[in-house]
């Protein structure tokens, strides 16, 4: 057993040592193998060369040098080929519901990149020169990482003895104040002498960790938030288990109020700012609509929305995984009342199948290279489980049969949701590369809500779209305040400013209500009438 990953290797030690002594032998078969390769590459050159305009030359896959000698080369181009026509035939499916024609070709696309010669040390001429570079090793080395990653059950992306939660990330100094069934919150310690009265709540997304947003001191929002003088709390969610069968859209919705009044309550304000984050973006809409329903709309002042979806007849590619088919599948893996976070890690990776499978596949299997330090990607790979019900009631009801635009459709808490009722000013931040919720279906909150609302456009996706802090100068945003019906209309009259949308959201949040007040008492994590019960980032964020 490898003391670190705790994997168990099917080869006796002292066999890898000898074979590893004796690695010339071992290699000589791959050196053979590429022999032959190059002997057949004078052969075939002038038909590489002729066929050459079939390369794309902005595909990673193939970027090498060694793509360039003819066999590999042929390789690249009939694999193109054969992916377009493949691909093409798939999107233009004659006598198909369209619905059933983007499944179709969803799958088509996935088998594709799969059959990548990319994708196997025989075909792949980087992996063959640095097998013959390496003596083998460099093949032993990716078996072992694919050992590792079969015996945990899910891919792994980053070196995950680099990062330790609340020491180099998730480390924004604070406490846990409260604590739920379903949730703890954290209040984070001011850095500023006032602060904005009106204190800021974050719900992320219960499919994740909520230190996407406090990655290290460098790239957190939580951080940057706090040194621009905001009263930062933000909950964390519990990662699902056996207890949680039973919970529902109306538990998550209860939450988030529940976090609301706590905050309230301990501050002594009346109102307080609110961020939803994908699928909790989703619920603080209807959040809001039943605060509305009850006549307690002021108690959230302001509402910004990451890349979160309510209409969702312009989901993406995600729509794939909501028939019949996929939901009685996704109930047989949650015989015991929640999702194994692991199979959601899979879905979204399938998403981006080239980015977050088969470059892994290269790199770490093929090529037995070590695993990089990214905090991003050790956040990526750091799964929850899912509360098995309402995992399949937000596919049906709101997925696959979009309930929650139409009013009156779906009640939670006794109160029947309506987002036309939603008169909150609202910020809605989209990723024009979001692959998750695209833009044009984030952009679909402005139909129904009544509210003043100012919508945003960021650069890239769904996570460095949002995670995207400003001094690191990368990206741009788009704004436009004309009265326009359509993201196109919205993009071609747009202004674009360069670098992170971060100010602009906290220019508009002070907008929202300016007073500032003194950062002391109860501003300060423990100091209130919540005694803290133990430091950020809590346990909670800690268990799987």
């Amino acid at each position: 057993m490898d003391k670190d990953t705790g994997a168990t290797f099917p080869f006796d030690p002292e066999m890898i040592n000898r074979w590893v002594e004796d690695l010339p032998a071992v290699a000589d078969p791959v050196s053979a193998y590429k022999q032959v390769m190059d002997m057949w590459g004078g052969v075939l050159a002038p038909l590489a060369k002729a066929g050459h305009d079939n390369v794309n030359p902005r595909d990673k896959r193939f970027a090498g040098p060694e793509w360039e000698q003819p066999v590999f080369d042929l390789m690249r181009q009939g694999y193109k080929i054969m992916s377009d026509y493949m691909i093409g035939a798939a999107e233009q499916l004659e006598g198909v519901p369209e619905a059933e024609r983007a499944k179709i070709a969803f799958a088509v696309r996935t088998v594709v990149d799969a059959m990548s010669p990319s994708n196997s040390p025989f075909t792949n001429p980087v992996a063959l020169q640095r097998a013959v570079e390496t003596k083998g090793e460099s093949l032993m080395k990716g078996m072992s990482h694919l050992w590792a990653d079969m015996q945990r059950g899910q891919l792994t992306h980053t070196d995950s003895s680099a990062f330790e939660l609340g020491r180099n990330i998730a480390c924004t100094p604070g406490k846990v104040v409260y604590q739920s069934r379903l949730f703890q919150l954290l209040q984070f310690e001011p850095t500023t002498e006032k602060v904005l009265e009106t204190p800021l709540v974050i719900f992320p997304p219960w499919i994740n960790r909520y230190y996407i947003l406090d990655l290290t001191a460098e790239r957190s929002y939580i951080r940057w938030c706090v040194e621009q003088g905001i009263s930062v709390f933000v909950v964390s969610w519990k990662s699902a288990d056996e207890s949680m069968g039973d919970v529902v859209w109306d538990d998550y919705i209860a939450a988030q109020i529940e976090a609301i009044d706590t905050i309230r309550d301990l501050l002594d304000v009346n109102s307080v700012h609110a961020i939803g984050y994908c699928v909790a973006g989703t619920t603080l809409a209807a959040t809001l609509s039943i605060l509305a329903a009850r006549g307690e709309a002021d108690k959230v002042k302001a509402a910004t929305f990451f890349t979160a979806q309510v209409d969702f007849t312009s989901a993406g590619d995600l729509l794939n995984f909501v028939d019949d088919g996929q939901i009685s599948m996704i109930e047989a893996l949650s015989s015991k009342g929640y999702l194994d976070g692991r199979v959601m890690a899979l879905t979204f990776n399938m998403l981006r199948g080239n980015d977050l499978i088969w470059s892994t596949v290269g790199k770490h299997y093929l090529l037995g290279e070590d695993y990089p330090s990214f905090d991003l990607l050790h956040w990526n790979g750091d799964v929850t489980n899912l509360p098995a019900r309402w995992h399949r009631e937000y596919l049906t009801e709101l997925y696959r049969d979009n309930r929650l635009v139409v009013p009156g459709s779906i009640s939670a808490l006794g109160v029947p949701i309506d987002l036309t009722r939603v008169a909150t000013p609202s910020y809605i931040q989209a990723g024009r590369e979001d692959h998750i919720a695209p833009a044009e279906s984030v952009w679909k909150i402005r139909d129904h809500f009544k509210g003043p609302l100012t919508f945003v456009l960021a650069g890239s996706g769904h996570i460095a779209g949002v995670v995207n802090p400003p001094a690191l100068g990368k990206y741009q945003y788009w704004t436009n305040d004309a009265k326009v019906e359509t993201l196109d209309q919205f993009i071609e009259g747009a202004t674009e400013t360069k670098g992170s949308w971060w100010p602009h959201w906290r220019q508009w949040l002070e907008e929202q209500d300016a007073k500032m007040v003194p950062a002391k008492g109860a501003r300060k994590p423990g100091k209130g009438k919540l005694k803290a019960l133990e430091d950020a980032p809590g346990t909670f964020v800690k268990t799987r």
